[in-house]
This record gives C-alpha cells, sequence and structure tokens, in this order.
C-alpha cells in the first residue's frame, strides 16, 4: 500500500507538472506593455505576438531579449508572468540629455551615446561640443558626467557644453548668458551646487563668467580679453658691398 500511495502521488505530480507545462490553459493569450511612450507599444507587443499560444513555461526568454534589442528607445526591460495566460513587459525608455550636430541637424543622444532621433533644431536640448570627438568618448562622457549633476533649476538653462579635453569643460548658460568655467568632471554634484547658488548671488548676475573649477571656492568675473601677440620684428641681413 506504501508504494502504492508514494507512486500514485509520484504519477500525480507528473500529471500537474504535465498540465503547468504543455496545456493550453496555462498558454500565452495577452501581452501587456507598461511604461511605453516614445517607443509604441503596439509595435513592442506585435514583436513579441510569436510567442503567443506557447505555454508559459516554455517562453522563450533569449527570444524575447533579441526581439526587444531591436528598439533603440528601449533602455532595459523587467517581464512577469502573470497565470494564467499573460506576459507583462515593464519598459524603461531610453531619454535625451542632449543633441550633438551633424552637419545641418543634431542628433538626440542619451547618457551612452545613442542617437534616439535627429531633428532639424536642439529641440530644446543643450549642445555637446566636443570637436572631432564621437558619443562614447571620454570628453563625451565627462560632458554628460557634468549634465547628469545639474539640478533642474540649471539644467534647463544649458545651451550649450564643451569638452576639448577631460580637464577643460565648459557651460554657456541662456537668460544672462553666462559662461561657467567647469574644469574637470570631478566633484560634479559639488560644482553643481556652487554653481546654482552663486547663480543666486546679486553681483554673480551682472558678471559673465563663473568658474567652479574649486567648488569650495566658486568665483565670478569678467570675461577676460586675450592679448594679442605683437610679432617680433624681423631684419634681413645686408650683403657686404660687391656680394
Amino acid at each position: 500500500m506504501t508504494w502504492l500511495v508514494i507512486g500514485g502521488i509520484f504519477v500525480l505530480l507528473l500529471v500537474v507538472l504535465g498540465v503547468a507545462v504543455f496545456s493550453p490553459i496555462l498558454a500565452l493569450k495577452t501581452i501587456r506593455i507598461e511604461g511605453a511612450s516614445a517607443v509604441k507599444a503596439t509595435a513592442v507587443r506585435s514583436a513579441l505576438d510569436d510567442q503567443l499560444g506557447t505555454p508559459l513555461a516554455l517562453l522563450d526568454t533569449g527570444r524575447i531579449d533579441r526581439d526587444l534589442s531591436r528598439f533603440a528607445l528601449i533602455r532595459s526591460y523587467v517581464i512577469e508572468i502573470v497565470p494564467p495566460s499573460t506576459l507583462v513587459v515593464r519598459i524603461v525608455e531610453r531619454r535625451a540629455i542632449a543633441v550633438m550636430a551633424d552637419g545641418s541637424t543634431f542628433d538626440q543622444v542619451d547618457p551612452a551615446g545613442v542617437v534616439l532621433k535627429t531633428s532639424p533644431t536642439r529641440a530644446g536640448l543643450p549642445i555637446i561640443d566636443i570637436g572631432s570627438a564621437k558619443a562614447g568618448s571620454p570628453a563625451f562622457g565627462a560632458a554628460v558626467k557634468v549634465l547628469l549633476a545639474l539640478p533642474s533649476s540649471v539644467a534647463g538653462r544649458v545651451q550649450t557644453v564643451s569638452a576639448s579635453t577631460l580637464d577643460n569643460v565648459s557651460l554657456t548658460l541662456t537668460g544672462d548668458n553666462h559662461t561657467v568655467i567647469w574644469g574637470s568632471a570631478d566633484d560634479s554634484d559639488q560644482k553643481a551646487a556652487t554653481l546654482a547658488r552663486l547663480l543666486q548671488v546679486g553681483t554673480c548676475k551682472s558678471k559673465p563668467v563663473i568658474n567652479v573649477t574649486a567648488p569650495l571656492n566658486g568665483a565670478c568675473g569678467p570675461r577676460q580679453v586675450t592679448p594679442t601677440s605683437t610679432p617680433t620684428p624681423t631684419t634681413t641681413p645686408t650683403p657686404p658691398p660687391g656680394g
């Protein structure tokens, strides 16, 4: 009797497992997309609908990853299986943080340097100017680190962020047309707090240059004029007589 009971329980477990894995009762019937805004939820759902009818336990997560990787606007996602027949995909979208000039147009890029779209204007986003360097370069990373550190009250005023080297980042702000000498991207959080404070100081509002390279000693002042060097006169030797 003991062996019969054990055998019966084992068979019952196999039946339950078979129903859970292969039964159409627990097959995928509904795909729900959450968090989609810039990317179309219908397009994401369409990319995954080849798994409709697949038992939930046999869903191919590798294929889901490949299908979703085709969407440049998707930064990350989480899937949740909700029995008896639903797959929930929660999407985190990429957000443009700045633009980079490309001829007469502007590429909107996220913090990772992924181009999300191209627009005829900067679309209210700051311009990253890193010369001939590309998105994803150290100079780009320094510019992004500075932008991410700025409070919203300042970030909305940034017109350009330039980074000729890792230690030479500067900003231009709209409004009072300030130039901000930032220096390196190190201590960007502290520099951002110093910048926000100096922008509220009456004496700095009229000064065109703000320097936060030393965040504990932020300063503001006039724009420096680069002196023009005077060329050194040269003389042409006079040839000797008869020469």
